[in-house]
C-alpha cells in the first residue's frame, strides 16, 4: 500500500474531502517527522513506538570491488511495534 491508497482507504472509511483526507495524513506524517529530528519519542498506544537511534560511524566494503568504505555516524529511525498491532497482523 502507498501513499495514495492509504489516503483512499481513509477517505472510504471516513468520508470527506480527499484533499482534508490527504492534509491530515500529511500533518500525522510531519509531526511524527519533526518529533523524531527534536529527538523525542512518539508513542502510539496500541500501535507502536517511533524513536531516533543514533547509529556510529563504521567500515564497510564495497560488495562490487571489495573496497573499504568509510559510513559516516547518523540519526536513524526505528519503529517497534505495539502488542495490539502484533497480535492483529499474526491473526
Amino acid at each position: 500500500m502507498n501513499k495514495s491508497m492509504f489516503i483512499d482507504a481513509i477517505h472510504e472509511k471516513i468520508g470527506g474531502t480527499k484533499k482534508t483526507v490527504e492534509e491530515v495524513v500529511d500533518a500525522v506524517f510531519d509531526t511524527i517527522t519533526n518529533a523524531l529530528k527534536e529527538g523525542n519519542e512518539v508513542s502510539i498506544t496500541g500501535f507502536g513506538t517511533f524513536s531516533a537511534i543514533e547509529r556510529k560511524a563504521r567500515q564497510a566494503r564495497n560488495p562490487r570491488t571489495g573496497e573499504p568504505v568509510s559510513v559516516p555516524a547518523m540519526k536513524a529511525p526505528k519503529f517497534k511495534a505495539a502488542k495490539g498491532l502484533k497480535d492483529a497482523v499474526r491473526q
